[in-house]
């Protein structure tokens, strides 16, 4: 992700792509199937679709951090990333039990209209960014996710739902085998 310039309109037809996909995916699921336990993970099919829609959340959130760590002095930068990786094992509990929260919260009647808003949200803000503000980095926790980078820019955390949405779709089991969404990947 990090050092080219963003595509945005890339982006923008991936937060789409991935909200056709996940509407798709639940319309098409019976509820014993979202009941399913996933390939590869923990979680029921519904748990890790509501984990996907939590990276688009986790994005909201990381934006406005992007921007003031972006501003501080690297060695305060890289310090809190090396706290935040040296909080992996809280964070991992926290990721998992938060997911499955969420999913009883925001389950498949709430989930696709959640993530509608939160793209929406994330295209008005991508909108509005200068390129100067794309290029902004800021240190990251390596340990929490595999799609974090050492440094990532304003840019790279636009992009990162979407890397992370399309590597959990390939953990469904909708269909009792993984990778099973509801139609043909893009």
């Amino acid at each position: 992700m990090t050092g080219a310039p963003l595509d945005r309109a890339a982006v923008v037809a991936g937060y789409r792509r991935n909200c056709a996909e996940l509407e798709a995916a639940l319309a098409a699921a019976p509820p014993e199937a979202l009941r399913r336990r996933s390939s590869g993970t923990r979680w029921s099919n519904e748990e890790l679709l509501y984990h996907m829609v939590f990276g688009y959340i986790v994005v909201l959130a990381l934006l406005p951090l992007v921007r003031l760590f972006g501003r501080l002095p690297v060695s305060v930068n890289r310090g809190f990333a090396r706290l935040l990786n040296a909080g992996t094992a809280p964070f991992d509990v926290v990721n998992y039990w938060g997911s499955r929260g969420g999913a009883l919260i925001f389950n498949r009647r709430r989930m696709a209209a959640k993530v509608r808003r939160l793209t929406a949200a994330l295209e008005r803000k991508l909108r509005r960014e200068t390129d100067s503000g794309l290029g902004r980095r800021m240190y990251f926790p390596t340990r929490w996710d595999p799609f974090f980078k050492e440094t990532m820019t304003l840019a790279d955390v636009y992009a990162y739902p979407v890397a992370h949405f399309d590597f959990h779709a390939a953990q469904l089991s909708l269909d009792g085998t993984p990778g099973a969404t509801a139609g043909p990947r893009k």
